[in-house]
């Protein structure tokens, strides 16, 4: 009798410590899943930097590890926004940095630098002619701005990262219009102002590709013959999607992927990474997130999966990105001969994730203007 009352406790605590143990590897798994999918989670919302007012013609920041950033950045503040230079000074935990648009935010503001340098409309930020438009979807119309220029067979079409906006794209505007190449800004599914998904979180590619789809029919309704697809971040996964699953991929000309997901595994590791979070915990939030958003997270990864429509293609990818892993790009590049992939890779030493362009500009302008010429025969 005590030997099976002893077999009965023992076999009750493991099914107990079983259904602890599920209950909270679940909970983990949800919990990222929601950092993952959920659109109110991938809006930045916080101001972490402090500006510490004006010297002379310099922005003046508390030393961070992000107000130290080489290059030229954004800086964002409620109701404001400015544009700085490259570091000018760093000592006494004060950095300076030349203000070369916009207005000092007073002393104590709390801001947040972002690669985004340009806020506002084509019109308002960068002094080119634009037009609102919208663009017919599945879930109804999506708004987009649509910069018009000389060449009106090639258009390039802009994809934002996730938790981003159009404004992702203003960077690249004055090159690419100066190449003679209209730009329509997209928004996607999930956006502010745009209809949500029916189940409200995103599908990081695996739906979103319909909206790109549905800006290159729109483009075609204008005149366009060819598109370039220009993607950030969770963008270069949807414009994935979009080349190995849309009836319109021929239609690409050529594509631009800037800090590109390309394998939303290695992504997801690196953040567990950063978090402290233990990578074998990555499957669990893969579980739940595919659950949750009926996702493959092997179609993703563009090595193993390879999109039919394979174009010209320019990567670049900054080599300290601590948000989608510069690795990933450098094995898509590596495979890229053997997958028959026209790819050309480049790498930003220093840059963290999308800000490739803010750290080395010239070099950025360089590789984008070579390519354009080289793959469509587009040039200033």
């Amino acid at each position: 009798m005590a030997r099976r009352k002893i077999i009965r406790i023992t076999a009750t605590s493991l099914l107990v410590l079983l259904v602890l143990v599920t209950a909270a590897l679940g909970g983990i798994g949800w919990y990222y899943s929601n950092e993952l999918l959920k659109p109110a989670e991938a809006f930045p919302q916080r101001y972490p930097e402090t500006a510490l007012g004006l010297d002379d013609e310099n922005l003046v920041l508390a030393e961070s590890k992000l107000s130290t950033l080489r290059g030229t950045f954004g800086v964002v503040w409620p109701g404001g926004a400015a544009k700085v230079g490259d570091v000018a000074s760093n000592k006494d935990g004060r950095v300076e940095r030349p203000l070369l648009e916009g207005t000092a935010p007073p002393e104590g503001t709390k801001v947040r630098i972002e690669t985004n340098v340009y806020e506002g409309n084509p019109k308002t930020s960068l002094g080119l002619v634009y037009s609102d438009v919208a663009i017919p979807g599945e879930l109804g119309d999506m708004p987009a701005w649509l910069v018009p220029a000389s060449n009106r067979d090639t258009w390039v079409i802009t994809v934002h990262g996730r938790g981003a906006s159009r404004e992702e794209a203003l960077r690249v505007v004055p090159q690419l219009h100066a190449a003679g190449l209209p730009v329509l800004l997209i928004t996607y599914r999930n956006d502010p102002g745009v209809p949500k998904s029916p189940d409200g979180l995103y599908h990081l590619g695996d739906t979103e590709w319909h909206d790109v789809e549905a800006a290159i029919h729109y483009a075609q309704g204008q005149g366009a013959k060819k598109v370039v697809l220009y993607g950030w971040s969770m963008g270069g996964a949807i414009v994935g999607q979009m080349l190995a699953r849309s009836s319109s991929a021929s239609t690409v000309s050529a594509v631009v992927l800037d800090s590109p997901v390309t394998n939303w595994t290695q992504t997801l590791n690196l953040q567990a990474q950063n978090r402290g979070v233990p990578t074998w915990l990555t499957p669990v939030a893969e579980v739940v997130s595919g659950w949750r958003a009926d996702l493959d997270f092997d179609r993703f990864d563009l090595v193993a999966n390879p999109p039919a429509v394979k174009p010209p293609t320019l990567v670049i990818h900054g080599s300290a990105d601590g948000t989608v892993p510069a690795q990933s790009s450098r094995d898509l590049a590596t495979a890229a001969n053997g997958l028959g992939w026209p790819l050309r890779y480049v790498e930003i030493p220093g840059a963290d994730h999308t800000s490739g362009w803010n750290v080395a500009t010239d070099t950025y302008r360089a590789a984008l203007g070579d390519f354009l010429t080289r793959s469509i025969g587009a040039g200033p």
